[in-house]
């Protein structure tokens, strides 16, 4: 074949026309442009459908020109509420700002909640191994007597009294058979028990009047223990107010109780110079604890398997440790020691009939610091001596008690070495208890003309009641 490049101009073309001639022929088409007069002529059903193909495409455009002319507020309305890209970005925008807020917010919830949870754990905890502290003594704005509580049948000295864990209720004692259940909040008697009926008397012939010296709560307000002013201890239902038991096995009188912190686990001190554990859950004793020279006078103790004694007349303090059947000794008064209090597992602080308050450190033999006289001398030259303390536990507010006339509020601090008055309560008669509800904003006093222990000094003008005193303190702080 020859190239087309050496064709003519326009050879190519009529080539080109030539073959689709000749393909249309052998198909039996005519020429283009033409009519081939074997050419098939179109039915009626092809035209039909022409026409209906044109029908459908002419309504259409009818239609749509309708809807044109019939919508146009419409349409316009749409198009001026058509979103443009910069409002369809703000748009996203202020979307997705919300959505980070929101997950901010749930976030900061879920972080306010566990410092929350982290924060009570972590008191819980220090609270259990006796090291939280909270300085509340600082903020102390106020003290004032809210009212007087008497009843008819302590018209004798009152000798004791305990609180409920919540502070709901109160029970006292006082020289006479009775112990009285009263509201707090409304300042009356609920219920009475009397210890007489159920006292058992040694083989002796010695007659003594009933009187209720020393009383202590479980946490649970499931038992009540009662020194009745003899050599036994009456157990209680609270509740009720019903004699439960009667634990026999010291050979002098009872002078303190104290239940361990979250147990029924009863300790006792009482004048024949041992320690007694018993169990209340099984109404049994459990052991004795020796050491002490003569009469042991104070007892106390909290959570943990450890009870701390003052020794009275020995001028020693002893630290109980029952698991491991040790006791630790402590030396610094120069008198007779008459009460101790636990402020944690780690301090405590302990009155004297020489009329000092010691603070102690449960790490050192000797006290971390003494106020000598601090109650003053009475009008004899003597020092008025120290007949009760109470503590708000794990704080640095303690109150002191004697017969000088006055309720005496303290700040300790053992890192400092200070033991700080920082107000004064007016209550004539002899302090014979102390104690405040569990975040120290009520203290409760037991006043007698008498001291709690004997009748060898009587003030005629005091009255024999319970005073309740309101303390106002600001917002507290832990350390």
């Amino acid at each position: 074949m020859s190239s087309s490049f050496f064709l003519k101009p326009g050879a190519a073309k009529q080539a080109n026309k030539k073959r689709k001639f000749n393909a249309t022929k052998a198909k039996g088409g005519a020429k283009p442009g033409k009519k081939s007069q074997n050419a098939t002529v179109p039915g009626p059903k092809k035209q039909r459908r022409a026409k209906v193909d044109d029908e459908e495409i002419a309504s259409d455009d009818e239609e749509y020109n309708s809807d044109m002319g019939n919508n146009t507020l419409a349409f316009s309305a749409d198009e001026e509420e058509e979103e443009t890209p910069q409002d369809k970005r703000l748009r996203l925008a202020k979307q997705y700002l919300s959505e980070i807020e929101k997950q901010e917010a749930e976030r900061a919830e879920h972080r306010e909640l566990s410092q929350s949870v982290e924060q009570r754990l972590q008191t819980e905890y220090l609270d259990s191994v006796g090291r939280l502290r909270r300085n509340i003594a600082a903020g102390l704005q106020s003290c004032t007597i809210q009212s007087v509580l008497k009843h008819k049948v302590h018209h004798t000295p009152l000798c004791a009294l305990a609180l409920s864990a919540d502070g709901k209720y109160l029970y006292t004692g006082a020289k006479s058979q009775y112990v009285l259940k009263w509201c707090t909040e409304s300042g009356k008697v609920l219920d009475r028990g009397d210890v007489l009926p159920h006292r058992e008397e040694p083989e002796t012939n010695k007659k003594r009047r009933s009187h209720v010296i020393a009383i202590c709560l479980s946490t649970d307000m499931k038992y009540m223990a009662l020194a009745e002013g003899g050599p036994h201890i009456q157990i209680w239902c609270p509740q009720t107010m019903k004699h439960v038991k009667t634990f026999k096995g010291h050979r002098d009188n009872v002078t303190g109780l104290v239940f361990r912190k979250g147990t029924h686990e009863l300790y006792s001190a009482a004048k024949d110079r041992s320690v007694k554990i018993w169990s209340v859950d099984e109404l049994a004793y459990v052991e004795s604890l020796f050491g002490h020279q003569t009469a042991v006078t104070s007892i106390d103790a909290l959570s943990r398997e450890r009870a701390i004694t003052a020794g009275g007349s020995d001028c020693s303090l002893r630290i109980w440790k029952i698991t491991e059947e040790s006791q630790l000794i402590y030396n610094g008064h120069r008198d007779g020691i008459e009460c101790v209090k636990l402020i944690n597992d780690e301090h405590f602080v302990s009155g004297g009939v020489d009329g000092a308050i010691s603070l102690w450190s449960a790490l050192k033999k000797k006290p971390i610091c003494t106020t000598q006289l601090a109650h003053g001398k009475g009008e004899n030259g003597v020092a008025n001596w120290i007949t009760a303390i109470a503590v708000v536990v794990n704080t640095d507010l303690v109150a002191t008690g004697s017969c000088d006339g006055c309720v005496r509020l303290w700040q300790s601090n053992p890192n400092a070495r200070k033991l700080q008055p920082i107000q004064t309560i007016t209550i004539a008669g002899f302090i014979n208890g102390l104690t405040f509800n569990a975040d120290g904003t009520k203290l409760y006093v037991a006043v007698g003309q008498e001291h709690r222990l004997g009748r060898w000094w009587r003030h005629k003008a005091a009255k024999n009641n319970i005073v309740v005193v309101d303390i106002k303190l600001q917002s507290t702080a832990s350390s």
